[in-house]
């Protein structure tokens, strides 16, 4: 022991290791809920749901864009599964978009709870006492002034309540603080976020989108049915799909031929539809990103083209086929590639594979090409198959393709027999006596999505709450006041002392306690001693 120190003296190397208390599973419970309700958790939370719904709009979903997800395996198939794997395909259904989802609800009820009841409980208690030592406060000043002590006080707390302040008379001191609205525009906030989730789960449920390819003169009535694509929701049910039916007008696209590239730019695409619903009908357009709104259900306009009127007889002259089909466009000038299955009418099943080249012209070697997406020149060629068209075995099969695999071709390519080429109202025979073929007539098409989303006015009314609460917490700032009235001097000065204190910083809080001293002042004679 050395000798300057007291016999007691403990260096605390001998202390006994300090035995940290273990927690059971509620104490684990309650830690890691703390962890979870935070507001540091609920902003990562929201940041990991912004970055995890990038996906969604670099690759295509399943639920917007099923032809994007087919196009994708078939480009890449390699990739394509291990994106599939990821569930990079359905990114709002997945496992772990969903999971973050409801982690970041749960954190954001967690937090507005108690911050709520900790909310109402300040809004009912009166403002903080005066303070002993108002000196001490960063904002303070102090005047002597002439007259009537609770006349003083009457005036303090009056001015007080003009500048917007919840005042508490006190013995000889007025406490006063304002701001509430701004924790108040803070839980609306949050709020408005949950409203989002809630608008989000609820409505995404309901919702449907579904395709169809509309060509002139045909109606789609708004039917399961009628659907060429549909995506209906969790809870979605047909008896939920409105009644009306759209009619293709006419389609009317705009171009303007570039001289220097020779390329035709697109301008504007108009259809005009007639839309029938509830017994009446009226006019009504669609553009692009302009879709027409139809009881809560939007229509919007994908693509265009052409659907060749094909019409196939027997050799006895009997019609075997006679509609458009739609052919998909392949390139800018719309040349354009389609199918036809004849599974009955000629002796054999027959497909045919078609392109419709709408101002064509040859090329030195001698194949056809489009220069034009406008049908100046249309010229609609074939190449005939037959046998088995696979219609039977109960397997869905792609209209837009066909499978030459199990097929015989009976012209084009090293069949010896030239492909069927017709310009428009031509027609010709088909190999061997099979028939014949003419190209009556050239409609158009469109391709609609037709999109209907209940949860688009929650989510604008919710987003609305959040941008009113955001734009309140950011102007409003939470400020509490004191003024204190001493009793009077021998001289009959009375001694007045002014405090201000702000939550957070506040700029604006200075100039307010200069303008409340001036406004107090104005009301008595005084003299100024500190400030």
């Amino acid at each position: 022991m050395e000798p300057l120190r007291p016999s007691d003296y403990d260096d605390g190397r001998q202390a006994p290791a300090i035995a940290q208390p273990t927690l059971d599973a509620g104490g684990w419970a309650r830690f890691f809920w703390r962890q979870l309700t935070s507001m540091r958790t609920a902003l990562v939370l929201l940041l990991l749901l912004a970055l995890a719904a990038i996906p969604g709009s670099l690759v295509p979903q399943r639920s917007s864009n099923p032809n994007g997800v087919i196009q994708f395996e078939r480009d890449d198939p390699e990739l394509f599964a291990i994106l599939d794997g990821l569930q990079l395909f359905d990114t709002f259904t997945s496992v772990w978009f969903s999971a973050i989802y409801l982690l970041l609800f749960v954190s954001l009820v967690g937090c507005i709870l108690p911050r709520a009841q900790h909310h109402l409980k300040a809004l009912r208690q009166p403002p903080p006492a005066t303070p002993s030592r108002l000196e001490r406060l960063e904002h303070y000043s102090s005047i002597q002034v002439t007259g009537d002590r609770a006349a003083m006080l009457s005036s303090a707390e009056r001015l007080l309540k003009k500048a917007g302040y919840r005042v508490a008379p006190e013995e000889g001191a007025v406490a006063a603080e304002r701001g509430y609205l701004r924790e108040t525009a803070n839980l609306v906030f949050h709020l408005g976020l949950v409203g989002i989730l809630i608008g989000l789960a609820a409505g995404t449920g309901y919702k449907y989108s579904g395709q169809r390819i509309i060509i002139e003169g045909q109606t789609f009535t708004n039917q399961l049915t009628s659907y060429d694509f549909f995506n209906p929701g969790r809870f979605f049910a047909e008896e939920s799909l409105e009644p009306y039916s759209l009619t293709l007008d006419e389609f009317v696209p705009e171009y303007e031929f570039d001289l220097n590239s020779g390329v035709a730019n697109a301008l504007d695409f108009t259809a005009n539809l007639i839309v029938t619903e509830e017994g009446s009908s009226r006019e009504a357009q669609v553009k692009v990103n302009e879709p027409l709104d139809i009881q809560g259900t939007s229509v919007y306009l994908l693509g265009n083209g052409f659907a060749p009127w094909v019409t196939v007889r027997s050799s006895e002259g009997d019609v075997v086929f006679s509609q458009p089909v739609p052919f998909l466009p392949q390139d800018s000038n719309l040349t354009s590639i389609g199918v036809v299955k004849l599974p009955d009418g000629l002796r054999s099943q027959t497909g045919l594979i078609g392109f419709l080249y709408p101002s064509a012209v040859a090329l030195p070697s001698g194949a056809l090409t489009s220069v034009y997406p406008e049908p100046d020149q249309p010229v609609l060629t074939f190449n005939v198959f037959e046998g088995d068209l696979g219609l039977n075995e109960g397997i869905p099969r792609n209209v837009y393709s066909l499978d030459t695999e199990s097929l015989t071709q009976i012209t084009g390519g090293d069949t010896g027999e030239d492909s069927i080429i017709l310009a428009l109202g031509e027609s010709q025979e088909l190999p061997g006596g099979r028939g014949s073929i003419e190209f009556t007539s050239l409609p158009r098409f469109i391709s609609v999505d037709i999109h209907r989303d209940p949860t688009q006015l929650p989510v604008a009314l919710s987003s609305a709450v959040i941008l009113g609460g955001l734009v309140v917490s950011l102007f409003v700032t939470r400020r509490r006041a004191w003024i204190r009235v001493h009793e009077a001097d021998e001289t009959g000065l009375v001694r007045v002392e002014f405090a201000a204190l702000a939550r957070g910083d506040d700029p604006g809080l200075a100039g307010e306690l200069e303008r409340l001293v001036a406004d107090f002042s104005q009301e008595h004679d005084h003299k100024l001693v500190t400030s």
